[in-house]
């Protein structure tokens, strides 16, 4: 059975760990401006207070796990007030000890396991847009473990280090995200998946994303009618289905043109075009510059 989630994560291609170990004690307060990668943290000791733009405050507790896949600006203090000090994570440099924050000595209020990675993709907006904002799950072992397991590669010189750093995290990924599953997901991926009826569809779009799909047809798939699958599809995935499948196709399509030994009228084929030039003309249009440019421009990059 074709698994959307998974695929997803796999065209993400997460690499390129970085980790830390973040304490902090008595008044503290720190500010991240915006990142826009994905970061990470459980919570190895004690509790904090986490407060994400445009989220609701959290308070994190031992044992708590957090995921940003587009990581936006937030402050991370304890529980007494306090100014909270500017930090950039974009040129912060990664620190090799464990960093401390308010009192530096004696034992610290909180103790946290962070740390971000990349995706190694040029344009993976429409799929972390798939994604939550947010995921913070609490009393998940496995999480915990999988975050120390990271940590552990990251700072190693093993060989496979990279291999397994990718895994790891692609694992961490999937496993953090199936936990939210169902209606109390926001829209997306996973609230979709959640619905029984819905995630037929979505399985039959990512199983045979080359078919002349229609809303009848997916409907009909999904046992309902065509109106309220298209309403409950929409409401539920935050895209009208039609417009969730042309992102997938050209999901797949930039993942293919990134590849040397392709054809463009292959790449047409497999995403459901008829020739190359109207494959062309999609594509274009979707992505604002032609496959033969993003394809050499691609190519480039690596």
């Amino acid at each position: 059975m074709v698994d959307p989630l998974s695929e997803v994560i796999a065209l993400l291609r997460p690499r390129t760990v970085v980790s830390k170990v973040i304490s902090g004690a008595g008044r503290w307060a720190v500010r991240y401006s915006d990142f826009g990668q994905p970061s990470f943290c459980t919570v190895l000791d004690g509790s904090c207070r986490l407060s994400v733009d445009g989220q609701e405050p959290l308070t994190l507790e031992e044992g708590d796990f957090l995921l940003l896949p587009k990581t936006p600006g937030f402050t991370m203090s304890g529980f007494e007030p306090a100014s909270a000090k500017l930090i950039d994570p974009t040129v912060s440099p990664s620190p090799a000890h464990e960093v401390r924050h308010g009192t530096p000595e004696g034992d610290p209020d909180v103790r946290l396991l962070g740390g971000s990675f990349v995706f190694d993709t040029s344009d993976g907006g429409l799929l972390v847009s798939l994604l939550p904002t947010l995921v913070h799950v609490r009393g998940v072992e496995r999480l915990s473990t999988l975050v120390r397991l990271v940590r552990d590669e990251a700072i190693s010189e093993r060989p496979g280090r990279d291999l397994v750093l990718g895994r790891l995290v692609e694992v961490m990924l999937i496993e953090a995200l199936r936990t939210i599953q169902g209606e109390t997901a926001p829209a997306g991926l996973l609230r979709g998946l959640g619905d029984g009826r819905l995630a037929i569809a979505i399985r039959e779009m990512h199983a045979d994303p080359a078919r002349t799909w229609t809303v009848e047809e997916l409907a009909k798939k999904a046992a309902l009618s065509r109106s309220v699958f298209f309403d409950r599809f929409t409401g539920a995935v935050g895209v009208p289905p039609m417009e969730y499948l042309l992102g997938w196709r050209m999901a797949i399509a930039k993942d293919l043109l990134r590849q040397k030994d392709i054809s463009l009228a292959e790449v047409a084929e497999r995403v459901g075009y008829s020739s190359a030039s109207t494959f062309s003309t999609a594509f274009s249009r979707f992505v604002g510059r032609p496959p033969s440019r993003f394809a050499r421009e691609s190519i480039a990059e690596v």
